[in-house]
This record gives C-alpha cells, sequence and structure tokens, in this order.
C-alpha cells in the first residue's frame, strides 16, 4: 500500500539524513532514500492508502526503522543535547541515560548518566518526563517530571549534580499522573499533569491536578499566563503526556481518555477541553473540541512530537503509530494514517531528532506488556525519498 509523502522533500532534509547516516554508522541497518533496503528485523512497512482527502500525487512511501538501542527498562522521555546525543529517562529505576552519538557492533552507546534521588516508582508514577534547556551550551540546565512519596514534582539539574526541586506539590497517584514536558517556542516550559484519579480538580483552577502547566525556569508562573500567579496554561485534561508544537508554533496534546475516546488537541491559553464533563467530541460550547480522536483500543498514547504539518504520536494499547498530517492553520487533513501497528508492541515516547528522523520508544516492561528478549527498544525511522523530520 502506498501514501503520498507526509511533507514536502527536500535536498536540505536528504543531505542531512544522509549525514545522519554516517554519523551514526548505521548505513548497514538500512538508512537510504528512494527505495529501502530492509532492516535486520524484516521488511519495512509501508503507510496505508490514506482518504482521498490527502491522497493527491500519491506515490508511493516506505520507513526504514533500525533499532538503536536494546535492553532498556520503560524508558519515558526523550530530549536531545547539542551534540546528538539523547537524553532518555528510565520510569522504574529513576535513572537518565544517555544514548549515543557514538555507536557500537549493537547499536549506540548507553551510558547511564544518574539515577534521580527521591523518585517513588510505582503504578504509573515514577522518573517521567525530561527537558533539555534552549540555552544548554550556556546554562547546562536539564529539566525532569518525577513522582516522589509525596507528589509529582520538576526539577532542575546539570548532568550527575544534584536536582534543585523548581515546582512541588503536583498531585500523584498510582494512576494519571502526567509527566510531560517540554521547552516551547517562547523559551517557557511546559508541563502536562494527570488528574490522579480525582476527576472534579481538572475543573479546578487553583489545583495543579489535570492541567497543562507554563512556567518560568525557575519554576514561577510565566508572564502572560490566563490566571493571575498560577502557573495553569489550560484545564480540563484527564491524563496528558505528549506535548509538541508545528511549524506554525500552535501547540498539541495527546490525551489518555477514560473508556470511549483518546484525542489529540490542539492546546490554546485559558481553554478548557472539558474532563470530566465530556471525553471526545461534544456540542457543549464550554469546552474545546479534539482535532482527532480515536477508540482507546486503537490508541491510548503517551508520546507526542511534530515534524513541519506532520503529529506523530506513539501509543500504549493501540501499539501503533499514528500519523496526523496538519493544514496551514493547524486542522487535521484527510485521516489519520497508522504505522508500526503491532510490530514492535507498546509504544511509547517519540522525538524528532537533530538530524530529522524521528526516535521511538517501546514501553514492554511497564507492566502491561508482554516483553521481547531484546526489550525495551529505541527504535529510528526514516521516510524513504525524503526522510522523516522536518523539511
Amino acid at each position: 500500500m502506498s501514501a503520498r509523502p507526509p511533507y514536502p522533500r527536500t535536498r536540505r532534509l536528504r543531505a542531512a539524513l544522509a549525514a545522519s547516516c554516517a554519523a551514526l554508522l548505521l548505513a548497514t541497518a538500512g538508512c537510504s532514500f528512494g527505495e529501502p533496503e530492509p532492516d535486520p528485523a524484516g521488511e519495512p512497512p509501508t503507510f496505508p492508502t490514506p482518504s482521498t482527502t490527502a491522497s493527491a500525487g500519491a506515490a508511493g512511501q516506505e520507513v526504514v526503522t533500525t533499532v538503536l538501542a536494546k535492553g532498556l527498562r520503560v524508558p519515558w522521555g526523550i530530549a536531545f543535547l547539542p551534540d546528538g546525543a539523547a537524553l532518555v529517562t528510565e520510569r522504574d529505576s529513576g535513572r537518565i541515560l544517555r544514548v549515543g552519538p557514538e555507536s557500537g557492533p549493537d547499536g549506540l552507546k548507553v551510558a547511564p548518566v544518574q539515577t534521580v534521588p527521591d523518585v517513588a516508582a510505582a503504578g504509573e508514577g515514577g522518573l517521567m518526563g525530561i527537558a533539555v534547556s534552549p540555552d544548554y551550551q550556556r546554562d547546562k540546565s536539564v529539566f525532569v517530571y518525577y513522582t516522589t512519596e509525596r507528589d509529582n514534582r520538576i526539577a532542575r539539574l546539570e548532568l550527575g549534580g544534584t536536582p534543585t526541586p523548581i515546582l512541588t506539590g503536583i498531585p500523584k497517584a498510582g494512576i494519571h499522573n502526567g509527566g510531560g514536558l517540554a521547552f516551547g517556542p517562547d523559551g517557557l516550559l511546559y508541563a502536562s499533569t494527570g488528574d490522579a484519579g480525582d476527576r472534579p480538580q481538572a475543573q479546578d483552577v487553583k489545583r495543579l491536578g489535570g492541567k497543562i502547566l507554563r512556567i518560568t525556569r525557575d519554576g514561577k508562573p510565566a508572564p502572560g499566563n490566563p490566571f493571575p500567579n498560577s502557573p495553569v496554561w489550560s484545564l480540563g485534561h484527564r491524563n496528558v503526556q505528549g506535548l509538541a508544537w508545528d511549524a506554525g508554533k500552535r501547540m498539541y496534546a495527546v490525551e489518555f481518555g477514560q473508556n470511549a475516546w483518546d484525542e489529540i488537541n490542539q492546546v490554546a491559553k485559558g481553554r478548557n477541553y472539558g474532563w470530566p464533563q465530556v471525553e471526545g467530541r461534544d456540542d457543549d460550547k464550554r469546552y474545546v473540541n479534539p482535532i482527532t480522536q480515536w477508540p482507546t483500543s486503537d490508541a491510548s498514547c503517551s508520546g507526542l512530537t511534530a515534524t513541519d504539518r506532520l503529529l506523530v504520536t506513539a501509543c500504549l494499547r493501540g501499539k501503533r503509530l499514528w500519523l496526523v498530517e496538519l493544514t496551514d492553520t493547524g486542522t487535521v487533513l484527510g485521516q489519520p494514517r497508522e504505522l508500526l501497528t503491532g510490530r514492535f508492541g507498546r509504544l511509547r515516547a517519540v522525538a524528532a531528532a537533530p538530524d530529522g528522523s524521528i526516535w521511538v520508544s517501546t514501553s514492554n516492561h511497564d507492566g502491561r506488556g508482554d516483553p521481547a528478549p531484546e526489550d525495551d527498544r529505541l527504535l529510528r525511522l526514516v521516510f524513504a525519498g525524503g526522510g522523516a523530520g522536518r523539511s
């Protein structure tokens, strides 16, 4: 089956991806342009045929999938350093791993950087989101979101150093801890929190659960937030984990529903996304409808990234990636397309790498999966004939 490329092919992106193949010594694993070679795990998957709305100029489109690292335990967040190395959190061990850019015979080099103290991993809690300061070369700062015995919190650290909590008191529970952490185009830090099983707090602007927060690098409410002296940016969320921004600097979040609909929302200042009053699309004008939604059996997505006009979300229960193409105004073009369905089990983190490829983590050791001997794994995706990533 085939589909048109999800975004324009450019010479610059081809060059970047070609250079990345050499740098990572992955040429033999199938990093290529045009018709790709199969990777060691088998034939590369292909896109399903999209709807006629999105199929103008349809052409064969395949993706090469390479296993970058093996034997991890519940990798949760991925963030990149300026030198191209990735920092990967492990939820249950509380470790931060440095992955690459050096490689060996079995993939990229994986080295533990440190174990974050005070992490109390239980249920869905533990060491979760990670974000690298946009000014890392100057301030060496990394930010992490994690669960302690008392709360969920955000801390700043220098790699190998002692974390300094900057925002504490985020509600914790065995479920719905949120955990997403990312810098926006405005240079401010955004964090996603869950309702921690206490539904009403998602609608209470005085409480931190069930929200997306916007803070400074010192943990203070960011200037311009919608509620006075509050870190709350948006409310009415059940359990958001993935955050991303498109080329137009619009913000998106992927959200776990209860038992009907999982959704992607375009997130705007001060808006209410309905939980627990509504799940999925609704006619109630007080709440913002998702831009797309799926039955929970097909989704339960955790990670989210954006590459130009394409949103990519990684799904746990659905065991797949969903690709959502956007219009110039941030609405959905055509129908979302699925990729890697059932091939690697539960998928959690997804991130756009500096070289334009897409990195994805499996989550088969999280207590709800069926681990293979190599799990958990980090995967790298490159679309043939143009690459996955920014154009």
